[in-house]
Formats: C-alpha cells, structure tokens, sequence
C-alpha cells in the first residue's frame, strides 16, 4: 500500500514530516504573521470602505462642497451664486435654530430647521427618504426628520413635534424620515460626540419656513456643488465678496464642515493604524523565521551534507526551506486575511452605529489583499534567506561535521565562567546567552515590541481619560450651556440666574473671525468670557487660568502654529459680523487645547470693540442636580433659546462611545501583542530546549533535579524578559507619543499621558504570557527519555 506521502518527492515528504514536527513553532509564527495581516486589512479595508462609502454617498445625494452663511441676503442673488465660475450646481435655503420638546424626556432637545424647496427635492444636498415622503407645498406643518433623531424617540409617519423655532412654539407634522449627507455625523454644536436623544434635524418647504422666522424673499445660507477643475478658493472668495454687504461670515469648504471633518478624522486615524501597526508583527514573525531556520538547519547539518552528497544542488536545498517558511507564510497569510475580514465586518457595523450612511459594507480591495501578501512573504522570505543562505554554503564535507562547540575560555565567556558570586545553573544561563548574542538580543527585541504595543495602545485610554478630565472637570465645569437665538442684552443673564435650580450663571458672548498674521489666515470663533469666569476657564498644562489680559488675545496651541505667532506676537483680527470692525490684538498667552480650537478675550473688550452695548450670545449655568427637571421645563418654554447643551450627558456619552470603540480596537491589538509576546518566547524556549535537550538530559543523569534543570531551560528567557520590560516601556512611551501626535486632528487632539498602571498591566501581561509558554516546554522536561537523549548525535 502507498501512502499519501508517497506521491511526493523525497524533499517534498522531508518537509511535510518537519511541518508537522514543529507544528507548534509553526503555528506560532502563524499567529504573528496573521496579526500583521489581520491588522493591515482591518485598517486598510476600513479605510478604502469608508472612503468609497463616502464618496459614493456625496455624489448619489449631491453633496455640497462649499457653504455660505449670511444673516439675511435676497433670493434674487440666485443666479449671480450660479454664474460664478467653476460652480456646477447652487441653491439658496433657510437653517434656524431650534428647540424640541420631546415626549417622556424632560432635558430640552436642540437642533435645526433647514428649508427645501417648495416644490421638488434640493439640487444640492439632497435628502435620502427611509420612509415616508416630502411634505406637500400645501403641507403646513410638515417636516421630514432626520432618521438618527427619529429612531431615538421611535417617531414614525403622522407623529407630532413641538418646536420652539424663532421664539415662537408651533407643532409639526412628520411626513417622511431621511438621511442626510450633511449630517453622517450629526452633533450639536459645540459638542464632540453624537447624541441621537437631544440633537434633531427637520426639514420644512421654504415658503412656510421663511413665513415662520421672517426670511420671506430672503434666505441665510448658500450651499455650492463645484465643477470638476473648479478651484475651491476662488469660489469661496467670489462668494465672500458677493455676500459681504448681508452679514456673511465667510464661506467655507468641505474641511471645516463639522460632519465631513469628522469622518476624514476617522480616515487619518485609519491611516495611521495601518502605517504604524502591521510592520511591527512582520518584523517580529522575520525574526522568529530566521531564528527557528536557523535552528532547523544547525540540527540537520549532517542531513544536508548527506543530500549534497547524493546529488541535490544547492539550489534544491534552498527551495526546500524556503518551501517550509512558504507554507508557514501562507497558514499566517489565511488566518491573518479570515480575522481581518471578520474583524472589519465587526468594526463596519460599529461605525454604522455613528456615521450614518445608507450602507457601510467592509470590502478590502484586490490591492489591499496583494500589497499584505506580498509585504508578509516578502518580509518573512527575507528573514528566512540569512539562514537559509548558510545551507546553501556548506559544502558536504564540511556539512557532515559536527559544529565546533562554543568556546568560552576567552574574554566575556570566561569572565563569567568565573563569576564566583552565581551558582552554577546561572552561569550556564548566563553562557549560552553569550553563545547566542544575537538571538538573545532579538528575543529581548520582540518581547519589547510586544510590551511596547501594549503599552502604546493601552496609553491611548490614558490620553483620552486625560482629555476629557482637563476638557470637561477642569476647563467647562459647568452643568448647562444656553444660547440664544439671536445675542441679546445682559438682562437675559439675570432672568437665567434667577430660575430655581441655577446655583451660578456666567455670560459668554460668540463672534465668528477670521485670524491673520502675516499670509497665514485662519477661520474660527472669537469667544468673549469674564475675565473671572470660573464656569468656563482656559487652563494650562498645570491646571492654571490663564485669563486674556485688558485688550489682548488667549489663543489654542494648535491655532497659533497654524497662524505661526507665540506669546506677545499681535493678530488681526477682523470680525465677519454686525459691524464687521478690524482689531490689532497681542496674544497674552498660548496654552493647549484638547478639543476644538479656541481664540478668546475679555467679553468687556469684545462688546466694546462691536460697539453693540453689553450683549450676549449665551450662558453657563451651574445648577442644583435636584432642581435640574425643572429648570429644563423651564428654558423648554423660553422662545428666545436656540440651544440647550447638557455637559453631563455629552461626557457620559463621551465615555460610552470610546469605552465601546476604542475599548474594542485597544481589545483587538492588546491581543496581537499577546500572539506577538507568545511567538518570541514559544520559539525562544522550544530552540533551545532543542537545541540543549542532550545537555539537559546529561545533567538530570549527574543528579540536578526538575526544578533545577527547568531554571536552567527557562532562566534564560526570563532573564531576556526582565531585560526587555524597561525597553518595552521605552519603547511604550515613545509609541504613545507618536499616536498621540498622529491621531489628533483640528477637532480634539490626544494628549501624550501613560499613567503608571499602564505599565504594570503590560508588564504583568507580558510576564504571564512568558510564563505560559515557558510552561507548554517545561513539561517536556518531565517526559525526557533519558537514554535516547544520551544516544542521540546532536
């Protein structure tokens, strides 16, 4: 009878015995090819979904890329917004802010009306229907409700909605639910996380909109599709200068649209995970592949010298190894590309749960699947290609001699052949690890790689527990944010702090400004607070005020470098309403920012240099937590309120949407770090063992017991370790930094914080899986046979 392995070539069947011999080897490196392949496509499929998903979404609901607010400009500038050049498609619209007085929630909800045509759908920004219909022209109180807003309060076609819009209260009718291209990621403003419960769009035709918030014959906002080789620039500024006589504050593009601006965050952090990440684990399964060649060919050095003496050429034996590490590539490669795919589709489905696309489907492109074969096979061939080299080296007289054993009478062996101060079982740990410096130096290598990924991804939580604690505990410790449909006067400051519940109330007032020094120009809001607020402050790294000088400017850290001015430098600043004044203020002091950007001054000095009196545009407002429900009753029944932001729930939410995202990816690649971890001292262990098991055997002969025996085999890789923790923090550390500079964007950035437990939990995890992979080999020491371990030739 045959069997399956007679078929075969004779090299052919040689390999398939030794895969199954160290299959457990083999697997390990499996494992850690399999991460890097795992976290590339994770990331890369992610980013290439997220982008075609994205692109294909704007274009289907004709998606603006510039928008052009104003107070109020005639319609019958329509056609002239048109007519500008390399402007494909425009339209002209109403969006006000709104109160909602949600039934069984008692906190006010906010958010905005936006007008559609009163006859067909929009020509930019279309609404993509889920269910229901347009409101009817004739429909009076019909709207259509943003999907997100509606599945949080279980709305459906013929519900009801009362709106405080304008300062007046109205119900409304729901006609139909949608998506909107404009709201992927739909925040209130000013906040950072989406909270579907209090923040709503409606959607009402134009007529009855504009009758409702005096806008008749006018509108607030000019949205612009661009043609193809339009440039953006020039359109913006032939809108600024034809809208400049009605308030405008200055057209912007896609980049400063809130929701867009979200999702190109998440692209650039996918960017930098798939940058970062997967090179780590192929270095570390190259490593591991020349180490466990190079073991494999030092044991069959004899065999080889034998093949070459029967006639196989040097080329015959470098494609048998090779064909080893290729099989070994190619478990890793599968595992790697079905655990990518499975993680993806788990992670498409989280993102759905923020970012409201029709469809969000994983789908990794062919390039995607090539680029991470070829950079795993080519990486971990060129790992086996050192080892494999030296095979094909060895002539087969030189190859059927034993290799000379380690000499340790000279130099550094020597010394520590006569360190008196160790026993004996350490001195031999200490003298194979001279015999193998470079293997102990890659162990020490990969494990601190291991501890260093940990540690980098671990910091992350630290960063944004940092964030929140400075953005929200220290710097807005108030309870309730307020603003007002339009400024008004100080008075409203009084009614506010005058309502039972509000325990303290500060007043703040908002400008939008353009920022200049020298060619550098930047677009923000200009906010005026007391120069003694407490609810609302600007802190340094220390937790100090840092309160705006009489006449001078504090500005965020990530706004300065963009503007390039320091402490003491002036910026003009020109204010893009009311009055539309032009200031020279020094900037009294820089400080970090965690979350948005932010340029602020004395409110004094700002009502002073508008010229419009002591007005406001909202308040903060401290507020008693048994008293809270009703002061929500309260500002939902005040018509001059435009907006009501809840700083406790947007932290909890804050919290939950990380504790769910990033707690998952951190999860995701503290588990890599584990496979990275295992594979090194797996390896590390089961080579030597092999390598040494003759050794071990003899000495279990001459009367050195197990536990002996096991601190001989396993002292080692535990010294290697102890060796390699102080690395793996460094190299922990060093990796936080870079992620925490990598992943912030214009809209929060990640402070660089790696609490210490962060560094006990790496270490203990590292430690535990040494010892777990330490224990799968110690207990091949209790199943020595001695005799055959004498008898062998190795």
């Amino acid at each position: 009878m045959t069997g399956p392995l007679d078929a075969l070539g004779a090299l052919d069947r040689k390999l398939v015995r030794e895969l199954w011999r160290m299959r457990f080897q083999a697997l390990a490196i499996a494992f850690v090819i399999a991460g890097g392949v795992a976290v590339h496509l994770l990331a890369a499929g992610m980013l290439s979904s997220l982008q075609e998903t994205r692109r294909d979404y704007y274009e289907a609901n004709l998606f603006a890329d510039v928008w052009a607010p104003t107070v109020r400009a005639p319609e019958r500038l329509t056609e002239e917004i048109r007519s500008i050049d390399g402007v494909q498609a425009a339209a002209v619209r109403i969006r006000i802010p709104a109160l909602f007085a949600m039934a069984g929630m008692s906190a006010p909800a906010s958010g905005e009306v936006i007008s559609l045509p009163d006859a067909g759908e929009a020509p930019v920004n279309r609404l993509h229907l889920v269910r229901g219909r347009l409101p009817m022209p004739e429909e009076r109180d019909g709207v259509v409700v943003l999907k997100s807003f509606a599945d949080a309060h279980r709305l459906e076609v013929g519900d009801v909605i009362p709106v405080t819009l304008y300062g007046g209260r109205r119900v409304v009718v729901v006609t139909g639910v949608a998506l909107s291209p404009e709201h992927v990621y739909a925040i209130a403003p000013g906040q950072f996380v989406p909270d579907d419960r209090l923040f709503g769009v409606l959607w009402m035709r134009r007529a009855i909109l504009a009758q409702a918030v005096n806008q008749a014959g006018a509108f607030n906002e000019a949205v612009v599709r661009l043609s193809r080789n339009a440039s953006e620039p020039a359109v913006i500024d032939a809108l600024d200068r034809l809208l400049a006589p009605y308030g405008t504050p200055g057209a912007y593009g896609r980049t400063d649209q809130v929701s867009d601006a979200f999702v190109s965050s998440e692209i650039d952090q996918l960017t930098t995970i798939g940058r970062v990440l997967p090179p780590v684990f192929l270095l570390v399964a190259a490593f591991l592949v020349n180490m466990v060649i190079s073991r494999l060919i030092a044991v069959q050095r004899s065999s080889i010298g034998l093949l070459k003496a029967f006639g196989y050429r040097d080329r015959d034996i470098v494609v048998h190894y090779l064909k080893l590490v290729g099989a070994i590539t190619a478990i890793g490669v599968l595992i790697g590309g079905g655990v990518g795919v499975w993680l993806g589709q788990i992670m498409a489905g989280l993102y759905m749960e923020y970012y409201r696309f029709q469809y969000l489907l994983f789908r990794a492109n062919p390039a995607d699947y090539a680029l991470v074969v070829g950079v795993a096979v080519g990486t971990v061939m060129g790992g086996a290609a050192l080892a494999v080299r030296r095979a094909a080296l060895l002539s087969p007289a030189e190859a059927m001699t034993p290799a000379p054993p380690p000499d340790y009478s000279k130099a550094l062996g020597a010394r520590i052949t006569r360190l008196r101060l160790l026993d004996q079982q350490s001195r031999m740990i200490l003298r194979q690890i001279v015999r193998w410096p470079w293997r102990a130096g890659m162990t020490v290598a990969g494990v601190a790689a291991s501890g260093g990924l940990l540690i980098g991804t671990l910091a992350m939580m630290d960063g944004v527990e940092a964030m929140i604690a400075s953005s929200f505990s220290v710097s807005n410790p108030y309870d309730v944010s307020v603003s007002f449909v339009e400024p008004r006067s100080r008075a409203a400051l009084f009614s506010l702090s005058q309502e039972r519940g509000v325990l303290a109330a500060e007043a703040y007032r908002v400008v939008p400004v353009r920022l200049r020094h020298g060619p550098r120009e930047e677009r923000t809001v200009l906010i005026g607070a007391p120069l003694d607020a407490t609810l609302s402050r600007v802190v340094d790294r220390r937790s100090r005020t840092m309160s705006p000088h009489p006449g001078s400017l504090v500005l965020s850290r990530d706004l300065a470098a963009t503007l390039q001015v320091d402490a003491g430098d002036t910026v003009e600043v020109e204010v893009t309403e009311g009055r539309r004044p032009l200031l020279r203020l020094p900037v009294a002091a820089v400080v970090d920012s965690y979350v948005g950007s932010s340029a602020r001054m004395s409110i004094e000095d700002m009502n002073g240099a508008l010229g419009e009196g002591r007005r406001i545009s909202g308040a903060w407002l401290k507020v008693d937590p048994m008293r809270v429900e009703d002061l929500y009753v309260r500002l939902k029944e005040m018509p001059a309120i435009g907006g009501v932001g809840l700083q406790a729930d947007a932290v909890r939410r804050l919290v939950a949407m990380l504790d769910e995202s990033l707690g998952r990816a951190i999860f995701v690649y503290v588990g890599f770090a584990g496979l990275i971890a295992s594979g090194v001292v797996y390896n590390t262990v089961r080579i030597s063992f092999a390598e040494r098991h003759r050794e071990l055997a003899s000495l279990r002969v001459l009367g050195f017991s197990r536990t002996d025996v096991s601190y001989i085999l396993l002292g080692e890789v535990a010294f290697l370790t102890l060796l390699a923790l102080p690395l793996g923090a460094a190299a922990g550390a060093l990796l936080a930094w870079y992620l925490s500079l990598a992943m912030s964007s214009d809209l929060f950035r990640l402070p660089f914080a790696v609490a210490p437990s962060t560094f006990g939990v790496a270490a203990v995890v590292v430690l535990a899986i040494t010892i777990a992979a330490s224990l799968m080999v110690r207990s091949q020491i209790d199943r020595l046979d001695l005799a055959a371990a004498l008898k062998t030739g190795e």
